[in-house]
């Protein structure tokens, strides 16, 4: 038995960003409660953290991320202007822009 065609399907309109299938580069899914995606979460979960000793930062961005120090910098600084990143972790995120502006501000 087959199941009778009804046509086409109906278009369901321009794919919003969630909907849209991520690139390669794109990083994990986004968390539909919060939108950060697991790997932002874990960027600001390691940044919550106090570190004992000069290089045991990166040596757990490496361990636990998996990437460079320069690229967790990189995706740090780009992850702090994000509202979602705010709404996840406003503490973190207002002290880490804090931090930056008094740098920019020595320059």
């Amino acid at each position: 038995m087959t199941a009778p065609d009804h046509g086409p399907a109906p278009d369901p309109g321009p794919a919003s960003d969630a909907d849209r299938e991520p690139g390669p580069d794109a990083g994990p899914a986004p968390d539909r409660t919060s939108g950060l995606s697991a790997r932002d979460r874990a960027l600001l979960a390691l940044e919550r953290r106090s570190w004992s000793g000069p290089g045991a930062k990166e040596r757990a961005v490496r361990e636990e991320l998996g990437i460079s120090p320069v690229r967790y910098y990189q995706l740090l600084n780009a992850l702090i202007e994000d509202e979602r990143a705010l709404r996840e972790d406003p503490v973190t995120v207002n002290r880490l822009r804090r931090v930056r502006d008094t740098k920019r501000g020595r320059r």
